[in-house]
């Protein structure tokens, strides 16, 4: 037995507690709302958002910072997944869903913001340590600390396959879209790889909040009047707000004077309003009204005429949101909650008729990134049937010399053109408009008679819009 007295033993570090992030703690918990519930996250955040500002946890930077958290993480999420991918010793779909969140919310921090990387690394270990506990923190340190070893511009050259192997592939990874997708646009765009990649990046910026004025209700100059607010692009009644903001705080806005809108929303109505027909103008019809922005603005538009607007909606709720939009209105109008493919009117009754079809939403991915990870291409099949018959419903609806738009918030072919010529072989008695010169001053429509809207060439949203005349 050793005569040498023992060491002492070192005391052991007390347990420290990890330190709440109110910001990324909100952050993660929009992005598990988004992976868990399928939700939206612009319809997520905001509520969020609104209970931290009343509990005094968050200010107005608070705020922007877990706004660009969480939509920064969801438009790069492609991206970021290969590079953890690179980074793990398993493959991506083992990492448990909560993990792979806060991973991604760190790896956005590093790669896609001006935060410090010491700073990103802590932050995300803190955060892992709240959310998921102290031993899966150290998985994520350890990731974290790999993903730090370079910059985006590295990584992507490390994991994205190069363009001459696989075009597709490359720019998928590179610009954060499923491979399906960058495909389906590339075909609808045309063109070669500048224009595409334009339009990927435009996917992946920040939309600016754009409102519209509600014709005799509210007027341009009211609302130029807010802060960082400048004149639309192409629409007389738009708005655009450049620092983003809330715009539930407009008062227009909060009355229901004005609404949020998208410019390239804007320019369907508007087209439709404009287009010319024969005979009287009296009636006409919304067929797929709800939210009730674009309804909204044709019956404002159509009380200027002295006509009137028959906003229809299947959705008893989503027909609610209608009436709200539309209450106030300077003219008649009515609301039904009715099925547009079995409409409780007459055929023929109305002279203009907008049916904004549902559609996979890919010309939308800028306000609402997570549809390109949630939509797969069979869903296509699914809206097919539906769009075609609303849009025979609206060609029996209209009367001779009559006016049909079909418009939908996706630039896929088989949800555009497709739809549009398969109705017109059953409709020999129709003819195609040409919209271009009902979007005036709009650069960049090709060929026509149809408009396709882009974002990175318009600002707008990717909208579809074919006018469709009766004939006979």
């Amino acid at each position: 037995m050793s005569d040498q007295p023992r060491r002492p033993r070192k005391p052991a570090k007390p347990y420290r507690r990890p330190k709440k992030d109110p910001v990324r703690v909100l952050a993660f918990e929009a992005l598990r709302a988004v992976d868990e519930r399928d939700a939206y996250a612009n319809l997520v955040l905001p509520p969020l958002l609104r209970k931290a500002r009343e509990n005094g946890d968050f200010d107005a930077r608070d705020a922007a910072l877990a706004t660009e958290l969480v939509y920064g993480t969801l438009r790069r999420q492609g991206t970021y997944d290969a590079v953890v991918a690179a980074c793990v010793d398993r493959p991506l779909r083992e990492v448990d869903p909560p993990v792979l969140d806060v991973l991604n919310l760190g790896a956005h921090q590093l790669l896609g913001t001006r935060i410090p990387t010491h700073a990103a690394v802590s932050a995300t270990v803190e955060l892992a340590r709240v959310v998921l506990g102290d031993g899966r923190a150290k998985f994520v340190n350890a990731v974290l600390r790999k993903i730090a070893q370079d910059d985006l511009d590295g990584w992507l050259e490390r994991v994205a396959p190069p363009y001459d192997e696989d075009p597709e592939d490359h720019l998928a990874v590179v610009h954060s879209h499923p491979r399906w997708v960058v495909s389906a646009l590339w075909d609808s765009l045309g063109g070669g790889r500048a224009g595409v990649e334009e339009l990927l990046r435009a996917d992946n910026e920040r939309p600016e909040v754009t409102l519209v004025a509600r014709p005799g209700r509210a007027t341009t100059t009211e609302l130029l009047d807010e802060e960082a607010a400048v004149a639309g692009r192409w629409s007389p009644y738009a708005v655009r707000l450049t620092e983003g903001g809330e715009p539930g705080a407009v008062p227009a806005v909060a009355q229901g004077r004005a609404g949020v809108q998208d410019e390239g929303s804007q320019l369907v109505a508007l087209a439709l309003a404009d287009a010319p027909v024969e005979g009287p103008d009296r009636m006409w019809l919304d067929g797929c009204a709800g939210p009730g922005g674009k309804a909204a603005l044709l019956a404002a538009l159509a009380a200027e005429r002295g006509a009137v607007l028959l906003a229809s909606e299947k959705q008893p709720h989503r027909a609610g949101l209608v009436a709200k939009a539309l209450a106030g209105n300077p003219g008649p109008y009515q609301v039904v909650a009715a099925d547009g493919t079995r409409p409780p009117w007459r055929p023929g009754s109305f002279d203009r008729v907008l049916v904004d079809v549902p559609c996979t939403g890919l010309g939308a991915l800028r306000r609402r990134p997570e549809a390109r990870w949630r939509r797969r291409p069979e869903d296509l099949d699914g809206f097919a049937p539906l769009q075609r018959g609303l849009l025979r419903t609206a060609l029996e609806s209209v009367r001779v010399g009559g006016v049909v738009g079909y418009a939908t918030c996706s630039p896929h072919l088989a949800e555009t053109r497709a739809v549009v010529g398969d109705l017109l072989k059953q409709f020999p008695d129709t003819d195609l408009i040409d919209a271009r010169p009902l979007l005036p001053g709009v650069p960049d429509l090709g060929e026509g008679p149809d408009v396709q809207l882009w974002p990175h060439l318009h600002g707008t949203d990717a909208m579809y819009l074919a006018l469709i005349r009766r004939t006979g």
